[in-house]
């Protein structure tokens, strides 16, 4: 990446709230995003399963990385506009791997899908799509 550089996007760095999704980003290009989450009980609703709002976060701040990311070197950064996540089967504990890729990047809109699987066998768990905004960084 060229021009500005992307704030920290690790757990460490992240706010309480990203930093509890579990998710630890691995590649970030403006073209494709991957990385892990971690599941277990701190994100689970009373009835024992993963919250779907941590998928919805997850799949947002994978798609922002990369957007932003994609418009970094143009002084500007990307922010959701719209999030739709289906989820597609209930989970409780294990790992699941993220990959994120742009359907359309544009001067002033990107859409990007975001895929969440099982790790031990490939299962889709939940995909969304997030149109995303590029905008100026904050002093640019």
């Amino acid at each position: 990446m060229s021009g500005p550089e992307l704030p920290a996007v690790d757990r460490a760095s992240s706010s309480a709230f990203v930093a509890a999704t579990g998710f630890e980003p691995a590649e970030m290009t403006g073209t494709r995003v991957t990385g892990t989450v971690e599941l277990g009980p701190d994100q689970h609703t009373p009835w024992g399963v993963v919250h779907g709002g941590v998928y919805c976060t997850v799949i947002e701040s994978a798609a922002s990385i990369g957007a932003s990311v994609a418009v970094a070197d143009r002084g500007q950064f990307a922010v959701g506009v719209n999030n739709s996540t289906d989820f597609l089967r209930p989970t409780t504990t294990g790992r699941l791997d993220v990959v994120a890729e742009p359907v359309q990047q544009g001067r002033t809109l990107q859409l990007w899908q975001v895929l969440l699987t099982r790790a031990e066998d490939g299962k889709l768990v939940a995909r969304g799509q997030v149109r995303l905004q590029n905008v100026p960084l904050p002093g640019a």
